[in-house]
C-alpha cells in the first residue's frame, strides 16, 4: 500500500513562542492596559471631539471601559492561545447603537476602531521588544489584532442596525400621525397647531398645497416605491396612500413618475394644506372608477386630467335619474337606431354646428345627419331649443359615452 502523504500543517510562530516569554508579555500588557486605555481614548477624543461622552453608574466613560475591557480580553487570549478571542458583549454594541442613533454613519466608528488597534499594536510592539518576542510572532499578533478589530466592528453593526431600525420604525409611527391629523375630515382643537407639531417631529416643512395619492399593490408583498425625500407614504393600508408636497414643483411629478412605474393608482388635485382630505376623496374615487374598469389601469394617473370622467360617473344617482326623464323619446326606438340618433345628438350638442360639420365628426353623409336631425327634433320638439334641456342632454349622453351605453335605452340598458 502507498501512504497518502501527510497533511500539511501550518506552524505558528505564536505557539513557537516560549510559554515563559508569552507569560511575561500578558502580564506587562494586563498590567499597562488601564494606561494604554486612556491613551486611546484621549487620542479619539482630540481626533473626534464631536463624538459624545456617557458615563456609567460609578461616572467613568463608558468607551474607556469597552477598550480596557476589549484590551484586557485579547491579552488572555494570547496566554491561553485557545481558539478566537470572545468579543465582549454589550459595550461594543451600545457604540453602534449610539452612532445610529446619533445620525452618525458607521465610517467614522471603523476609523475609531482602526486607531486604537495601531496605538495597542505600537504599545504591544515595545512589550514585545522587552520581551524578546521573535519578530514573526509579532507579526501574528498584528493579524490577531484585525481579526479581532473584525469582530468589535460586527458588535457595533448589529447595534447600529437595532438603533436603525428602532429609528425608522419610530419615524413611521409619527409619520402615520400626521398623515392621520392631514387626511381627517373633522378635526378637533387647533388642526394647524398640531400639525406644525407633528411635522417638526419628523422634520418635515409644511408645504402650501399638497396633492394625496392612492395606490393600488402591483402585488402583495409589494416593496414600497421609492417616491423621495418628502412625499409621505403610508404602506400599512390595504390601498397605501401618500401625501405629495408641492405637487407642481419642478421635477416632482418625472419623480414620481419614474418612482411609481409598475404601480397603478390615482393622485388627486393639488389643494391647500388644510383640505388634504378633499384631495384624498378625488383619489379615492378616481381609484373605484379604475377598479370598475372606467379609468384606464396599470398607470398612476393625475386627477386634473380626467376632470370629466370624475365629475359626470360619481352622482351614478343623480346622473341616472337625469338620463331617465331627457332620454325618454328615444324608447319609441329600436336599439341600433336610438344609438345612431343618439350619437347624432351628442355630435350636435357638441359641434353647435350644421349637418356637414356633425357628418364630419361622425364619419357619414350630411344627407343621414339631417334625416336623423329631423327625427331628433320630432322626438323632443321644441324642448331641443331649451339652453337648459341641451345642456342636460349633453350631461347624460357624455356620461353614457363614458361608460359605454350611450346607444341604452331605459327599457334595454336599465342604469346607465
Amino acid at each position: 500500500m502507498t501512504a497518502r502523504p501527510a497533511a500539511t500543517v501550518t506552524r505558528s510562530a505564536w505557539h513557537d513562542v516560549p510559554r515563559l516569554k508569552v507569560r511575561r508579555f500578558a502580564a506587562i500588557a494586563m498590567a499597562e492596559a488601564p494606561a494604554l486605555a486612556e491613551e486611546i481614548l484621549h487620542e479619539i477624543r482630540r481626533e473626534y471631539p464631536h463624538l459624545p461622552v456617557v458615563l456609567d453608574e460609578s461616572g467613568e466613560p463608558m468607551a474607556l471601559i469597552g477598550i480596557r475591557r476589549a484590551i484586557e480580553v485579547f491579552v488572555q487570549h494570547l496566554e491561553t492561545a485557545e481558539g478566537r478571542p470572545s468579543v465582549p458583549p454589550g459595550v461594543f454594541q451600545e457604540f453602534g447603537r449610539g452612532e445610529g442613533l446619533g445620525g452618525r454613519s458607521l465610517d467614522s466608528l471603523q476609523a475609531i476602531y482602526r486607531m486604537g488597534v495601531r496605538l495597542a499594536w505600537r504599545r504591544f510592539a515595545d512589550i514585545g521588544q522587552r520581551v524578546d518576542i521573535p519578530p514573526p510572532a509579532m507579526y501574528e499578533l498584528v493579524d490577531a489584532g484585525y481579526e479581532y478589530l473584525d469582530g468589535l466592528v460586527d458588535q457595533s453593526v448589529r447595534g447600529y442596525a437595532e438603533a436603525a431600525a428602532r429609528q425608522a420604525g419610530e419615524r413611521l409611527r409619527l409619520q402615520r400621525r400626521l398623515m392621520e391629523l392631514l387626511l381627517a375630515e373633522h378635526h378637533r382643537g387647533d388642526p394647524a397647531e398640531a400639525l406644525t407639531e407633528r411635522a417638526a417631529r419628523i422634520g418635515w416643512p409644511l408645504p402650501e398645497k399638497v396633492a394625496v395619492g392612492v395606490l393600488l399593490r402591483p402585488a402583495r408583498e409589494a416593496v414600497a416605491p421609492a417616491v423621495g425625500q418628502g412625499v409621505l407614504l403610508d404602506m400599512e393600508y390595504e390601498q397605501p396612500r401618500m401625501v405629495v408636497p408641492e405637487p407642481d414643483a419642478g421635477g416632482r411629478p418625472e419623480l414620481l413618475q419614474r418612482a411609481l412605474t409598475g404601480w397603478t393608482g390615482a393622485i388627486g388635485p393639488p389643494v391647500p394644506l388644510a383640505d388634504s382630505a378633499k384631495s384624498l376623496r378625488w383619489a379615492e374615487a378616481a381609484v373605484l372608477l379604475m377598479e370598475r374598469g372606467l379609468l384606464p389601469m396599470g398607470e398612476v394617473l393625475y386627477c386634473t386630467e380626467h376632470t370629466e370622467a370624475l365629475v359626470l360617473l360619481q352622482p351614478e344617482e343623480l346622473i341616472d335619474d337625469l338620463a331617465l326623464r331627457c332620454l325618454a323619446p328615444l324608447d319609441q326606438c329600436g336599439p341600433t337606431h336610438a344609438r345612431r340618433l343618439a350619437e347624432t345628438l351628442l355630435a350636435w350638442l357638441e359641434t353647435r354646428g350644421g349637418a356637414p360639420e356633425v357628418a364630419a365628426r361622425l364619419g357619414v353623409h350630411p344627407q343621414t345627419v339631417r334625416y336623423r336631425l329631423r327625427q331628433i327634433r320630432e322626438l323632443w320638439g321644441d324642448e331641443i331649443d331649451d339652453p337648459d334641456r341641451r345642456f342636460e342632454l349633453e350631461l347624460v349622453l357624455r356620461a353614457r359615452r363614458l361608460r359605454g351605453t350611450l346607444g341604452e335605452t331605459r327599457g334595454r340598458g336599465g342604469r346607465m
